[in-house]
């Protein structure tokens, strides 16, 4: 098994390689730290302030992406990403320092925390594009596999060590592994070598790249009912992994170990779909079939989850979340990233962020209000509800259905080839 993995990442070079170790640590850190923070405020701070604390990085985060973007085509999307999570780690280390000497202030978490949030607006868009630069265009499909597979090995370890040394240690104690990993990340993000910028994409008006992105996404009639469904998808089902679930499992009196292993099985079958597990569904029943199915098996998981009592059963609900999530990616991100332009595609993945983070400020803040008017579990159903309701839409969306079941030749460039005023 290790020779044939040596052997699909060797042809792949040097650079790929060093990023999927970069992206993995980096998955690892955050997740370790996902479970950390929200830990440490729910228990200090409560329901409230923990949903102010994740509403108000939502905010910041849509803000930060689109105003951010362009600086993949500007800079070297390496210093981007090291850069990046160089100040991630500096901030975890504060954030570490003030566990260590048991001062808690929400108010100082989430300025620190908004440090993060600034990184990884830069982090992100370049993190996902730089692969086109990495690879040929034959391979880039395989390499966005084997990125999400990365960094789902990131998502599925974290959670699961950063619980245990929660359980075993202190919150202190998960926020300076926290920040060690993202040392580690940083380090080796700098030694990857990619394309330069060229000087004509340095000098561009930084509000045209913008607007460009942003008219792109607008005038592609499926590209606009996509971003506008997924949004929806995001509002119910973003709280359901977030901040529904530390008050989910506090609720059943449940230590810490026990978020993180909800949070390890949600990674754990993200895992299981980029390896294979969601290519193999989508070439049984098509690609638009395995997306849709996903997102409306997650909106029922997410009503038994929140009427279940059992801790097991839980954690198997999460594994199926990341099943879900990985098949849409997979099925869909890929295929997405692929139909667009490669000079846009670090603008218009920021685009895609940016509208998710405005459903990310909402769904916790729509889940405070409710929790003020019942108890988690029925929150948790009704937005299970709402989730597969949404999920219908896509059936609504012009275009989408063909184009998810396009074979990957036809669907690269497919937006250039359609729209061709849009990207000149």
């Amino acid at each position: 098994m290790l020779q044939a993995a040596a052997r699909r990442f060797r042809p792949l070079g040097l650079p790929f390689r060093l990023l999927l170790i970069s992206d993995s640590l980096m998955l690892l850190s955050m997740m370790v730290g996902h479970v950390a923070v929200p830990w440490w405020v729910a228990t200090e701070g409560g329901a409230a302030e923990l949903a102010i604390f994740a509403a108000t990085l939502s905010a910041a985060s849509f803000i930060a992406l689109p105003l951010l973007s362009p600086l993949g085509d500007r800079v070297s999307k390496r210093i981007l990403i090291a850069g990046g999570l160089a100040l991630m780690a500096l901030e975890s280390l504060v954030l570490a320092a003030l566990a260590q000497a048991g001062i808690y202030h929400l108010g100082w978490i989430i300025g620190l925390e908004l440090l993060s949030v600034v990184a990884m607006a830069a982090i992100m868009p370049a993190s996902f594009s730089i692969v086109a630069e990495l690879l040929p265009g034959e391979q880039l499909t395989e390499g966005l596999g084997l990125q999400k597979s990365a960094q789902a090995v990131g998502r599925l370890l974290g959670p699961a060590l950063g619980g245990a040394v929660l359980a075993l240690a202190s919150t202190a104690a998960a926020l300076w592994l926290h920040a060690g990993l993202l040392l580690a990340a940083a380090w080796l993000a700098s030694r990857i070598s990619a394309a330069t910028p060229t000087a004509g994409a340095q000098a561009r008006h930084w509000l045209r790249d913008l607007r460009a992105g942003l008219v792109a996404k607008w005038k592609i009639p499926m590209e606009r009912g996509w971003t506008f469904v997924s949004s929806w998808v995001w509002l119910f089902f973003g709280p359901g992994i977030g901040i529904l679930l530390p008050l989910k499992v506090q609720s059943l009196g449940l230590s810490a170990a026990w978020l993180g292993a909800c949070e390890a099985s949600l990674a754990a079958g993200m895992l299981l779909g980029s390896l294979g597990g969601s290519v193999w569904t989508a070439q049984r029943i098509g690609r638009f079939n395995a997306s849709l199915g996903a997102i409306l098996l997650e909106g029922v998981t997410m009503i038994a989850i929140g009427f279940s009592h059992q801790p097991l059963l839980i954690v198997f609900g999460f594994a199926l979340f990341g099943l879900g999530i990985a098949t849409v990616q997979m099925v869909g991100q890929t295929h997405r990233m692929l139909a667009m332009p490669q000079a846009y595609r670090a603008r218009m993945t920021a685009v895609n962020m940016m509208v998710m983070q405005v459903a990310g400020t909402l769904g916790p803040g729509l889940a405070g209000v409710s929790l003020l008017h019942m108890n988690v579990d029925w929150v948790y159903g009704l937005f299970g509800l709402g989730l597969f309701v949404v999920g219908l839409a896509y059936l609504k969306v012009p275009g989408y259905r063909r184009f998810l079941n396009l074979p990957h030749a036809e669907a690269e460039g497919a937006y250039a080839r359609d729209y061709p005023a849009l990207f000149r």
